[in-house]
């Protein structure tokens, strides 16, 4: 990795939410992601490459914000891999708490997108549990949008 995009990385993490347009957008996205990648813990970088090419197609080529969803995952998914005050359950109260505060973030939640992920998991027990999750964010998104 060339030390100009490290330190580029390092300066916009830190920045993050001052530098980058919707950022709350972005972080929920990416701790949907990351809540589906982090349930297999056989995951690997094509995990992440999925994120990004999933990325592109929601910012429409833009690789800058692709490059920082897929940076953000990789992020919340090494927290809840490190053990540290995140875990997945934290991550589905966090997910739930942004949607009560910003209810519009519901429409974030894809589906199809986040269903080739599951293509990347061998063990079919992480694969159904991956399933479950989608389907309570399937559930989620349509409690949240049916209350408008």
């Amino acid at each position: 990795m060339r030390l100009s995009f490290r330190i580029k990385h390092h300066f916009f993490s830190a920045f993050r939410e001052f530098f980058v347009h919707h950022h709350g957008s972005l972080e929920f996205r990416a701790k949907v992601f990351a809540l589906v990648i982090a349930a297999n813990e056989a995951a690997s970088v094509e995990n992440f490459i999925v994120v990004k090419d999933i990325a592109m197609n929601i910012y429409n080529g833009d690789t800058d914000r692709s490059n920082l969803l897929m940076i953000s995952t990789k992020e919340l998914v090494q927290k809840v891999r490190d053990d540290n005050d995140l875990d997945i359950d934290s991550l589905v109260a966090s997910i739930l708490k942004e949607l009560k505060v910003v209810p519009r973030y519901a429409k974030k939640i894809d589906i199809k997108a986040l269903t080739p992920l599951l293509l990347l998991t061998h063990d079919e027990d992480t694969k159904s549990y991956q399933h479950n999750i989608l389907e309570f964010l399937e559930t989620t998104k349509q409690e949240i949008l049916n209350k408008k």
